[in-house]
């Protein structure tokens, strides 16, 4: 048995795989990985695969980047790890000094967890709390988008619309409020987003009408909707949502988990609207996709109403044993210094450009693609039956997923969304591998497809 089986054996003797229908696994076998440099992941068996999407979208500047690897190395050698209460350490103090720079202003003050979930779960506490120490002690409910998702924690899975993820957990779940999201592609306005006026909005102000003084926030993905298939809407929509939120005094939280760090071609998507929200969660691209940290960031106005004698009951007794991790700090400053260095979203606009032509020079015309969308380096091509009529491949939930097997056999990691293919690279990738990515998604979705 060689080592690349003998491994994957192994693996699945013990492992539960996340997002899985492990029993896939009996013919489509684990990868075991052994090393990954810049946008290639190398398996035990030598094979080589173009990670086109980032693991997970969180992989920022490639595998193993050099800088990073150094920073972290001189962390381990001065601090691993220290309590976080009453404790502090230099490279948190740095980091948020940092970020404040580049944050949307007025987001100063920083509360530290491990992933993106559990910093949904602050964000939705502090909102809470808030509004109860600030005496709207009745607005105890959130609104959230359709079709948006921010975690898979009962909390996250309550301001979530993903059925696929929480349809059999809802009897857990909050009682939220869901708006009607954005659909551009599928507008019931028949307008498209970059000649419309956001017509769509209509619902979130019929939300808001009946249900704003029981609502503490409305969480958002900003700009694109992630898990739904990347789905892009202007931001003239998120700009109509602060106006909305201040008039009734509802907190506004921007879930940037996965559009923060330049995924849009601004540091963050709230930036493509210029608002500021009261609370913004980051994570994944925060350390460069090394180390599990995730951030809440908000305003001196919602810190402030927290801040009293601790016997008045107001501080926020929400702690999380890694929060502030040494390590995780290092690493998240190592990709604030290369994203200025070396001028990171300037030169990720340029590659923005060519990738996207060349997407749309390969797959425009193809029969089963409704729609290219891009913002930044993403980009999301809608498998449809008819283009005409946008219909999707109902009932035929797994094309996508085989043409993420075929894509395997050709050396590319894609992960599709349902029926939606997308692309989302590390923003320093070299031209060359997105054109080589676009060949072997063409060669892949037309040996599935035609």
């Amino acid at each position: 048995m060689d080592k690349m089986e003998d491994l994957a054996r192994r693996d699945l003797a013990h492992i539960w795989h996340p997002c899985s229908q492990m029993k896939d696994y009996e013919t489509l076998r684990p990868i075991v990985v052994d090393h990954a440099e810049g946008p290639y992941l190398y398996a035990a068996d030598g094979t080589k695969y173009l990670d086109i999407i980032s693991s997970w979208w969180c992989n920022l500047l490639g595998h193993c980047n050099p800088k990073i690897n150094a920073a972290i190395k001189k962390q381990l050698d001065e601090l691993e790890h220290v309590i976080f209460v009453n404790f502090t350490h230099e490279p948190a103090i740095k980091l948020c000094e940092e970020l404040a720079q580049v944050l949307p202003p007025g987001l100063t003050k920083f509360n530290f967890a491990d992933n993106g979930s559990a910093s949904v779960e602050i964000a939705l506490k502090i909102a809470f709390q808030y509004q109860l120490q600030t005496g709207h002690g009745e607005k105890q409910r959130f609104m959230c988008l359709s079709e948006g998702y921010h975690g898979e924690t009962i909390g996250a899975l309550s301001v979530g619309s993903m059925d696929l993820f929480a349809q059999m957990y809802k009897p857990m779940m909050m009682n939220n409020i869901h708006v009607q999201a954005p659909d551009c592609y599928r507008c019931p306005f028949n307008k498209n987003r970059e000649h419309c006026q956001c017509e769509c909005f209509k619902f979130a102000e019929e939300a808001f009408a009946q249900h704003a003084r029981e609502t503490a926030a409305i969480i958002v993905e900003p700009i694109v909707q992630g898990c739904a298939g990347m789905r892009i809407y202007p931001p003239l929509y998120l700009k109509k949502l602060r106006a909305l939120c201040d008039a009734y005094g509802v907190l506004l939280i921007a879930d940037e988990i996965a559009t923060g760090f330049g995924r849009t071609g601004k540091m963050f998507a709230c930036q493509h609207a210029g608002v500021t929200p009261d609370i913004m969660c980051i994570s994944k691209a925060l350390t460069g996709g090394y180390l599990p940290m995730s951030i809440v960031c908000t305003t001196d106005k919602i810190y402030d109403a927290f801040y009293d004698d601790y016997n008045k009951g107001k501080a926020f007794m929400h702690s999380h044993t890694y929060a502030g991790n040494p390590i995780g700090c290092a690493a998240a400053l190592a990709v604030l210094q290369i994203m200025k260095e070396e001028n990171i979203l300037a030169n990720a606009a340029v590659k923005a450009k060519y990738f996207n032509a060349a997407l749309n020079e390969a797959f425009g015309q193809h029969k089963n693609i409704g729609e290219i969308r891009h913002i930044g380096l993403i980009n999301a091509m809608e498998l449809v039956t008819d283009k005409n009529k946008k219909t999707g491949f109902d009932g035929q939930l797994r094309i996508g997923y085989e043409i993420y097997k075929k894509a395997l056999t050709h050396g590319l990691l894609l992960r599709p969304l349902g029926n939606v293919i997308y692309f989302n690279p590390p923003l320093n990738i070299a031209d060359e591998d997105l054109a080589k990515a676009v060949a072997l998604a063409k060669q892949s979705v037309d040996e599935i497809l035609g």
